[in-house]
């Protein structure tokens, strides 16, 4: 049996995150009641399988998984960057895809003027690319 490597632990700690993200967006949306808007939805495409493909990434410690992976948790950070900066500056509205149902410009939450739902996701998403990247290689 193999011992605990490094590079394991930063897999678990993507996984771990993704956990987090997947369990507050559904908090966000089940218990808080908030609608989620198109933009969310995408976000949440890219993070559910995470929580996922992660968990059992790390439970076997297979770092060949990080090449299937870190592309999801990428352009899901894109598509969060995008989402936040449609929060965040207003002339960007007008090219939303958002026309139906929650306008993706709505803040359910603004804490200390800047974390949104898409801000906590971005991080999220920036967080479980970074800790990819360092167990890329494994051991």
């Amino acid at each position: 049996m193999n011992s605990f490597k490094t590079s394991s632990l930063y897999l678990y700690l993507a996984w771990l995150i993704a956990v987090v993200a997947t369990l507050g967006s559904l908090y966000f949306s089940e218990v808080r009641g908030f609608i989620p808007c198109e933009m969310c939805w995408y976000q949440r495409i890219f993070m559910y399988p995470l929580a996922l493909i992660l968990g059992v990434a790390a439970y076997y410690s297979d770092h060949r998984i990080v090449k299937y992976v870190l592309p999801l948790s990428i352009i899901g950070a894109i598509t969060s960057l995008y989402h936040y900066s449609l929060q965040k500056l207003p002339s960007l509205v007008t090219a939303s895809p958002c026309t139906d149902g929650v306008p993706c410009n709505m803040q359910y939450i603004n804490w200390f003027g800047f974390i949104t739902i898409p801000f906590l996701a971005l991080v999220a998403f920036v967080c479980i690319s970074i800790f990819l990247w360092i167990a890329r290689k494994g051991e």
